[in-house]
């Protein structure tokens, strides 16, 4: 059975979004990166969509995805409130930034292709140096201190959120290496209050995408959104579980293999 989706101009049989979401969710879940990050190569290169509501619907994939494990995080009592309403208060007017210039500036395929390109080699990058820089078996690892700065911690959520509105994704995903790398926050207080931040960030994300003026169509495609985050809400279900059967090393592998190629793919034309 085909479906047309009328925001995105595009007729698939219905199976097809859940499908893809659920294939990726299932293997971006295992190493803790969003499903979002690739959904967008997806719409780009199979479903032939890049306008700013391509991002939006990104967006919607969020809102759907990710109460499950948000939830999961919260009921563990592993869920970091105050980090999570710096990250989310400080991203909020990053929302309507991004959202603006997503219409105004990044609207046209080729100029938010270069800009895919950027964000996937920015992940692809993160990836390989995680790998080349992971401690050998039997090394002692140091536990850094679970405290931040407010301020520091707003602004850069300011920024994270700018880019994550434009490619939509929401504004706590990126913030994960940040808070590791700069704040050397652990990655197990980190998780779920990013977590949190991103679904709260992608709900004003979708509000400023149907308000900020625009010349061109902005709004989200709830329909084919919510069949993406059916999707992957089960595959990141799936993947949390068979977490332990692949090896970390082998998907980040895969991983940035696939998204540093798409990123010279995009950045290449």
């Amino acid at each position: 059975m085909e479906v047309t989706f009328a925001v995105s101009q595009v007729t698939l049989p219905l199976w097809l979004p859940p499908l893809a979401a659920a294939i990726i969710s299932f293997f971006t879940s295992m190493i803790g990166i969003s499903g979002a990050f690739l959904l967008m190569p997806f719409q780009m290169s199979v479903l032939g969509v890049a306008g700013p509501s391509a991002s939006a619907t990104n967006l919607v994939y969020n809102l759907v995805a990710i109460p499950g494990p948000a939830w999961r995080y919260l009921r563990e009592g592993r869920l970091w409130w105050r980090l999570a309403l710096i990250i989310t208060l400080g991203g909020i007017p990053g929302t309507w930034l991004g959202a603006w210039l997503r219409t105004h500036y990044l609207a046209e395929r080729n100029t938010f292709q270069l800009f895919v390109a950027m964000v996937l080699g920015y992940l692809g990058f993160r990836l390989l140096t995680d790998l080349l820089g992971q401690p050998k078996p039997g090394m002692p690892v140091e536990t850094p201190p679970a405290d931040f700065s407010h301020l520091p911690m707003a602004i850069f959520s300011f920024l994270v959120s700018v880019v994550g509105t434009i490619y939509g994704i929401g504004g706590g995903s990126f913030m994960v290496p940040l808070c590791v790398t700069v704040f050397r926050l652990p990655i197990h207080a980190v998780a779920g209050a990013t977590l949190t931040a991103t679904l709260l960030t992608s709900m004003v994300a979708l509000v400023a995408y149907y308000n900020v003026p625009s010349p061109v169509p902005a709004q989200p495609d709830w329909p084919l959104g919510i069949l993406f985050g059916m999707g992957g809400f089960i595959g990141g279900l799936v993947g949390a579980r068979c977490q332990g059967l692949i090896s970390q090393r082998v998907l980040k592998a895969m991983l940035t293999i696939l998204l540093l190629g798409l990123a010279l793919r995009y950045g290449l034309g």
